[in-house]
Order: structure tokens, then sequence, then C-alpha cells
């Protein structure tokens, strides 16, 4: 979606000052914020920079990856993005995040639900035939952007239906997560309710997505029950499908983009520019690039070269069945493939190098990067995929002690498609192997973190991790500050 110059007030990013002296009250050229709404068109292109920041979400996905046993940062040096290097070790803190790391994650996720918030506090201004799928659709994308920050964060400042302007963070407390939790409920039962499975345009939400992502969200809260039921509604009603075994080695290729097999994809675009100063301004996906392996020549002309993090572990590759299919799709093996493609090199350069990287997202050749390769990569992110879906519903039917046989019968489809027996495990044991198959499933993905800390197996897995700390992230200390200090930090920071 493209950004809108639309004018939107957040206290991360505004502060605004007011003069009585009547010489300088003229009205302004820009259309106010309060008598905008008048027509179809303004609550469009309202909603159209509602969904822009779903593009700044590339950072989250790969810091979470990074976040998990899955990946080290890599990067040339230890010094490299040292936030990033941080959140690896897991010694970030509330004061070391503010150049490129969480504060600016804070900030956007702010300005995406404060965007959707704007089209929420006028929704009952302006009538049209179409208002009911606009108002559903904002309500999907603020879900979204909450369950963002309710997973990194936990308790978080929110108004329901009204924007935060600067001065609110004097009078707004900490919303437990609980209640962050049940607006999201709210949200996506009413997008469900009021979208359909297929949209006329590319990239628009449906009631498919608003389905999954309500699954997701009761999952989450060990709510197995209701999980259960709107999962298995997708999967039954649904029009999606996993792609065939002979089709899923293209899964994450540009040819497949928007496939039957995904419920909701982020879009990206390599046609617009973008610079380091802006990345929320970008219209491409930066992610790709950085998780490229430095220094790389392909003679085979498919892959670019790039930053070399997010590089993924032996334990990861090693979790893979011999004869899984997957592998190849999701880890770029530099020996094997040059091996594979002689004339192809690649220099080793980078810190914490592997030899392997993420092969779902690493930008490819032939893309026009207008502006910068780095940061103007077209290759979409498949934000929930319908295998997630099926390991979801498999969860929650075996967790929820509702049917491990149909729970069976979901994790096997996943497995067969990937071309592995299926198990007839029951119980705990099934729990295991479910989570066994969401970390292969969905390598490179971004869930990994959040699988080990919702279940509680993070401390036992991820290095560095302390319990009662790192389940949340550190809110970063400038947002304290400008609260007054009204905001305590999380626990541990």
């Amino acid at each position: 979606m493209k950004n809108l110059k639309i004018i939107f007030y957040l206290f991360t990013f505004l502060i605004v000052f007011s003069c009585s002296d009547d010489f300088v009250e003229v009205d302004s050229e820009d259309q106010n914020s309060e008598s905008f709404f008048n027509t179809e068109e303004d609550y469009q292109l309202a909603l159209v920079a509602a969904y822009d920041y779903l593009q700044t979400t590339a950072k989250f996905y790969q810091f979470a990856e990074i976040a998990s046993d899955n990946t080290l940062c890599g990067g040339e040096s230890a010094t490299d993005s040292p936030y990033i290097q941080q959140i690896d070790d897991m010694i970030h803190s509330a004061d070391g995040q503010s150049d490129g790391g969480l504060r600016t994650m804070w900030q956007w996720m702010y300005e995406a639900v404060n965007r959707c918030n704007y089209i929420m506090e006028f929704q009952d201004k302006t009538d049209f035939s179409n208002k009911t799928s606009v108002i559903a659709q904002t309500r999907f994308l603020r879900a979204y952007y909450n369950f963002i920050l309710v997973k990194w964060w936990g308790d978080v400042p929110m108004l329901v239906d009204k924007r935060i302007q600067f001065g609110d963070q004097f009078t707004i407390d900490r919303t437990p997560k609980e209640d962050v939790y049940a607006l999201i409920e709210d949200d996506l039962i009413f997008a469900a309710a009021n979208l359909p499975y297929v949209q006329n345009q590319t990239g628009r939400v449906t009631k498919g997505a608003a389905q999954g992502m309500l699954g997701k969200v009761y999952l989450y809260q060990d709510k197995f029950e209701e999980a259960a039921t709107v999962l298995e509604d997708l999967i039954n009603s649904g029009p999606h499908r996993l792609l065939t075994s002979a089709e899923y080695p293209n899964m994450f290729e540009r040819d497949y983009e928007n496939n039957i097999e995904s419920v909701f994809e982020i879009q990206y675009s390599d046609v617009d520019g973008g610079s380091f100063e802006c990345f929320q301004c970008l219209e491409g996906n930066y992610s790709v690039y950085f998780n490229g392996p430095r220094g790389f020549v392909d003679a085979a002309e498919k892959f670019d070269s790039g930053y070399s993090f997010n590089v993924p572990v032996q334990e990861v590759v090693d979790a893979f069945e011999p004869g899984d299919l997957r592998y190849e799709t999701s880890i770029l093996d530099m020996e094997q493939y040059i091996i594979d493609n002689p004339g192809s090199s690649w220099s080793g350069d980078g810190y914490e190098q592997t030899g392997y990287f993420n092969r779902k997202y690493i930008a490819r050749l032939g893309d026009l990067n207008i502006g910068d390769a780095a940061l103007t990569n077209p290759d979409n992110y498949r934000a929930l995929r319908f295998a997630d879906v099926l390991l979801m519903a498999a969860e929650a039917l075996n967790r929820g002690n509702i049917s491990d046989a149909r729970a069976q019968g979901y994790l096997n489809q996943v497995r067969n498609r990937a071309m592995l027996p299926s198990v007839s495990t029951t119980g705990a044991n099934l729990t295991n192997d479910i989570y066994k198959e969401r970390r292969v499933e969905l390598v490179g993905e971004g869930h990994r973190f959040f699988d080990l800390v919702r279940t509680g197996k993070a401390a036992q897995e991820i290095d560095g991790f302390v319990s009662g700390k790192h389940e949340l992230f550190p809110i970063p200390i400038e947002e304290i500050q400008l609260s007054g200090n009204r905001w305590a930090q999380n626990p541990g920071y």
C-alpha cells in the first residue's frame, strides 16, 4: 500500500505547539483531521494508510527469529547493529534500543494502531454502502497491530476508538494484557463476520485471515476449545488448501505469492524507493537483503548477496528429518549450493557465519530495487499460512483434550505433504510432535520465539533466556520518560 500524506498524531512522534496570537491564526492549506471523512474516498484513503504500516513488520519477524534458538544475529561484526546482537544474546535493555531497535518498533505499532483508531473515532460520521467492509478491515488491522504489541510488551497503553494524541500519555495507564486480548478478539470476530473469503483486490484482508488470526490469539491464551472451533471452521469452510508436494518447493518464489495456501500475506514492492533514514517509509521488504550472504556471487543468477544477518544454526538444520522436502526450501546450504552451481562463490565474510541462510526470505536477483537494493525488495511475507492453521488446530485439539484423532489428521496433512510418514502418537507425545513440526514447517518465519514463550519452553531452549523477564521485551526508556514515568517497566529490566 502506498504511503499517504495524512497527518496522524502520536505522542512518540509529535509535539504540537499552539499560539493564541490572532495574526498567526490562518487557515491551513492541509485538510484538518477533524474535518476529514466526508466521503467514501476519505475512508478508503485512511484505510490504505492503515494498511501501509504492515510493511514495517518485516523487522518484527526478523528480530523474533533472531531471538529464538533457530538463528544467530550474524552481520558484519560483533558491533554491527548492536541492538539486534543484544536481542540474540538476551542482554537487551530498556535504554539500548533507540537506534533502529525496539523503540522504533514500538513507535511504528502505535502509529499503526493510531491510524486504525483515526478511522474508528469517526466511524459514524458519514454513511456509504461499503462502510461495513471498511470498518471490518480496519478492525482486523488494529487487532493485528495490537497483537504484536501485546506479544512483545504485555500490558500496553491503549485507547479504544480514539487516537492517542500528545498529552494523553500523562493520563493513560498500561492496559492489562487480558483487556488488550479482549479487544483483539472482538475486532477479529467482527472482521470474520463481515469480510468475504475472497477479496477483489490482492492484499486486502479476508474472512479467512480474521479466522486464522483469531484462532492464533485464542491459542496464545490457552483457549483451546475456542481456538479449535474457529480454526476447524476455517479448515472446513474456507477456500485454502495445502500446496501439493510437487508445488511446495516453489512456495516462497515470486510466482507463488498470494497462492491458495496463503491466508494472510503482506505485500511488498520494488518500484518505490526508500532510505535508511525512514524505514517506515519503505514499500520494499528490507529483511530479505539483510538475510542474504555477504560476498556471494550466484552463477545460477537466482539469489542476491546481502548483509549476512539471521543465520540458521546447526541445531535447526538437524531438526529436519531425512527426506523432508522442506529442507531445501527453508535452508540455503552455501557449501552444497556452490557444488550444485559451479562458478558460484561465497567469501564467508561476516560474524557468526554458519554456512546456512534463510532461503525462504532471501533477496532474489532481477528486482528493480529502485532507490537501494538493500531496502527495496518485492518479496511478500506470508504472515499466516494454511499449514500454520492446520498445526494450530492440531495443537488446540490435542492440548485441549478434545480429539487426538483429529489432531493427528491435521498434523499428518502437513507431514505427508513434506513426504514424511504419518505419526500415531497421542497425549504429551503428540504435543511434542506438533511442536517439532511447527519448528521445521515455520522456520525462518518469525514464529519460533513466541511459540517457545507461550508454551513455557523458552528458558530450556534459548541460551541466556531468563524466566520471568525475557517473555516480554522492555518498554523503551524514552517512552516511559515521555509518560512522566507513569508506566512501570516490564519485570527484570
